[in-house]
């Protein structure tokens, strides 16, 4: 993963890159170390469990650190999935998973 591919991708790498003090290598190693985060697979067995409670922590956090390194086709369904689950409003949840899911893939290809 470059900062060219993240750039393609859709993240707003000169803010990541200042949020980490301009270094390429450690901004790169946070995005990875943020996309592998075990939470990202626990979102769909939380909700389809009807855990919706532990879907909003594990969402939650995941939007603040998705938020800090600004990859924002992941972050924009967080922040829907987060506020949805934050106000116990029905929504199109699964379909939010598939969107974080499939986005996450991209990243994980790269």
């Amino acid at each position: 993963m470059t900062i060219e591919d993240l750039q393609a991708f859709g993240a707003n790498v000169r803010e990541g890159l200042e949020r980490c003090l301009g270094d390429e290598d450690f901004y790169l190693e946070m995005v990875k170390m943020g996309i592998e985060d075990e939470r990202f697979e626990a979102i769909e067995d939380f909700i389809r469990d009807g855990k919706t409670e532990e879907a909003f922590e594990a969402v939650h956090a995941l939007k603040g650190i998705v938020s800090n390194l600004v990859l924002t086709p992941i972050l924009e369904p967080l922040c829907e999935l987060t506020e949805l689950l934050r106000a116990k409003k029905s929504g199109d949840y699964v379909g939010l998973c598939q969107k974080i899911k499939s986005e996450r893939e991209k990243l994980l290809s790269l």
